[in-house]
């Protein structure tokens, strides 16, 4: 069993907070670290309901985290079209996904072996 770590934790947290600052919709965390052979700990997936939506939640994201923890992503991509926003944070990997691009690929269920939780929206 893989021990917590507080700058993921911490990164998670801000990362939700900027999710939940736009209205993200389907938050969920898959936890990855017992699982061999992966890229990173964890994934955050949520969903926007357009281009604009994705957009702006990629944005919230990056600026909460900047401003929070003064970090900036490893890498992101994507965003040309918005259905699919990858942000690389190293340890932890955001996708932020449109409703019918997250249906199709079905991240969840390709990371099976991974514990997911919802999370709980604020709004």
């Amino acid at each position: 069993m893989s021990k917590p770590n507080s700058n993921e934790d911490a990164l998670i947290s801000n990362i939700v907070l900027g999710i939940d600052n736009v209205k993200g919709i389907d938050v969920s965390l898959l936890d990855l670290r017992d699982i061999e052979n992966t890229v990173c700990s964890y994934f955050v997936v949520c969903t926007g309901s357009s281009n604009t939506h994705v957009n702006a939640i990629v944005s919230a994201i990056k600026k909460t985290v900047s401003k929070e923890l003064k970090e900036k992503p490893f890498h992101t991509e994507g965003n040309d079209n918005a259905e699919w926003v990858l942000i690389d944070y190293v340890n932890v990997v955001v996708h932020v996904f449109q409703k019918q691009t997250r249906d199709y690929y079905n991240i969840e269920e390709l990371w099976g072996d991974a514990k997911t939780t919802k999370i709980a929206s604020n709004y």
